[in-house]
């Protein structure tokens, strides 16, 4: 089986096609100006040839005489083998990949024999399976175009170059010279992105060169990678209207890179200092509506908020009931943490905060829940812990068969143990599960699955978080048995926090009752 080992992501084909115009050194040239413009930029970049056996290629009799308009553009420019090694020396010579897009068997021949790095399949060859099987016969990467088709034959193509064990990448295209706006559909990168997750999508462009807003619109709905057809005027030659040249390559390279910065992460961080500053000097503050002697329990009633918030007051956002002053506080005044004491809801918080986090994964997982299931938040070393020892189990169905899905936020591992009834099988659905069974430890990925049997040890964490789901036999209060035996000898609801849907208005009570 093929290695998936060729790293598609930030690639720039540029497709040289025919505008060499059969001339070896005019293609040379085409080569050394827009190698120029991709080192400028600091970007990988990859030339595209495009080989067919010709004159083979073409049928006899329009060899002679042909009212197809391609075939006396692909006569006309027909190159011997010995130029397009030429050719290829000076890509390599000009620090970029060489590619190649074959349109007949004969052609995959010749890519291999030249030691090409990637294969390329055309939107016009994209269901011709004999040349499919061929191009995946060679071990290449591939990079195939999808113009022209309908989502079902995107799918066959997909599963035909997985199951061929083939690395390979797709490029949305519309393949219309050049394609008007109306035409682009470039909501198709982000639909692809949804639907054949795992692998790299670009976009395959032959819009008007001198536009460059498709370039970051693209990388902003997910394309990783992106092509265009290139070449040189000079007083002789003059350019389709879907080929680049030097200076708009440049700028292209441009607008992808100020595209990226402006896109930035994709994983909310903290905010700069500059932001955080920006808002804290528009925070409200908590006033004292009228005096408050010390020792008061602070009323909704006793306090306002006003802008602007003083130096060291507390925020609005910081009010709850409960308040206590510590000390007298003047009408007017401003709330500040040494004049009031805030009760402590530490544990409250903790699993307050983790219902938030596991909502929005389960979310970004896509992973739905209807009304009627009961969580418990599994908390084997106490709340204060959970973020380290923990896990929420959400129970969908308990009868001679169960359902459970598990989330395991970043960090969190569950304790060794077994089940001394249940046999369960899980299966991941997001993230990653390593899970040590029986002293031999395991990584599962979406899609694994594995069963663990009564009286098996085994216990569980992840590193980026995880849903899983667990399918079993009946589940048993205290069913499980622990390695550690601080935790046998706790009560269940020591150890678990249980409530019906998510516990909005549960969790408190469970938790003072504890």
């Amino acid at each position: 089986m093929t290695e998936n080992n060729f790293d598609f992501r930030d690639l720039f084909v540029l497709d040289l096609a025919n505008n060499h115009q059969g001339d070896v050194e005019h293609g040379k040239r085409v080569i050394r100006e827009h190698g120029a413009a991709v080192a400028e930029a600091g970007v990988r970049a990859a030339m595209k040839f495009q080989f067919r056996d010709l004159p083979d290629f073409v049928h006899p009799d329009d060899q002679k005489s042909s009212t197809n308009k391609h075939v006396p553009r692909f006569l006309s420019t027909r190159l011997p083998w010995k130029a397009y090694e030429e050719m290829l020396a000076e890509v390599r010579a000009q620090g970029m990949l060489a590619m190649c897009t074959p349109f007949d068997e004969a052609s995959v021949a010749q890519i291999e024999r030249m030691g090409f790095d990637i294969i390329k399949v055309a939107s016009c060859s994209a269901a011709d399976w004999p040349l499919l099987e061929r191009v995946a016969a060679s071990g290449l990467p591939v990079i195939a175009s999808t113009g022209g088709l309908t989502i079902q034959e995107v799918d066959a193509l997909y599963s035909f170059l997985q199951h061929r064990a083939c690395d390979f990448a797709l490029m949305h295209c519309v393949s219309i010279y050049p394609t008007p706006d109306d035409a682009c559909n470039l909501g198709n990168i982000a639909e692809f992105k949804e639907r054949y997750r795992g692998v790299v999508i670009g976009w395959s462009t032959h819009e008007n060169p001198a536009d460059t807003v498709h370039v970051g619109l693209a990388q902003a709905l997910g394309a990783e990678m992106f092509e265009r057809h290139v070449g040189v005027p000079t007083d002789d030659i003059t350019l389709n209207a879907y080929s680049a040249t030097p200076d708009e390559t440049r700028d292209w390279l441009a607008a992808w890179t100020r595209a990226r910065t402006i896109i930035g992460s994709h994983s909310r961080g903290a905010p700069r200092p500059e932001e955080a500053e920006a808002i804290d000097g528009l925070a409200r503050g908590i006033f004292a509506r009228g005096p408050i002697e010390k020792g008061q329990a602070i009323r909704a009633e006793d306090v306002y908020f006003a802008f602007p918030r003083r130096e060291g007051q507390l925020a609005s956002g910081a009010w709850t009931d409960g308040m206590v002053a510590t000390a007298a506080i003047a009408a007017d005044a401003p709330l500040t943490p040494e004049a009031v004491s805030v009760p402590e809801r530490g544990r409250e918080a903790v699993l307050k905060r983790a219902v938030h986090e596991v909502k929005a994964l389960l979310t970004k997982a896509r992973v739905p829940l209807n009304h009627d299931f009961t969580t418990e938040y599994s908390h084997h070393y106490g709340v204060e812990r959970f973020n380290e020892v923990g896990a929420v189990l959400i129970t969908v169905v308990n009868r001679e068969y169960a359902k459970k899905i598990l989330v395991q936020l970043p960090g969190q591992s569950h304790p060794l143990h077994y089940h001394k009834l249940k046999e369960e099988t899980f299966l991941v659905v997001y993230g990653d599960l390593s899970i040590e069974l029986d002293g031999q430890v395991r990584t599962l990925v979406p899609g694994d699955t594995l069963t663990v049997r009564p009286g098996v040890w085994h216990r569980f964490w992840t590193e980026g978080g995880c849903i899983f789901e667990e399918i079993s036999t009946t589940a048993h209060r205290g069913d499980s048995v622990y390695r550690d035996p601080a935790i046998n000898r706790l009560e269940h609801s020591e150890r678990k926090t249980v409530v019906d849907h998510w516990g909005r208005f549960q969790l408190n009570e469970a938790l003072k009752a504890r």
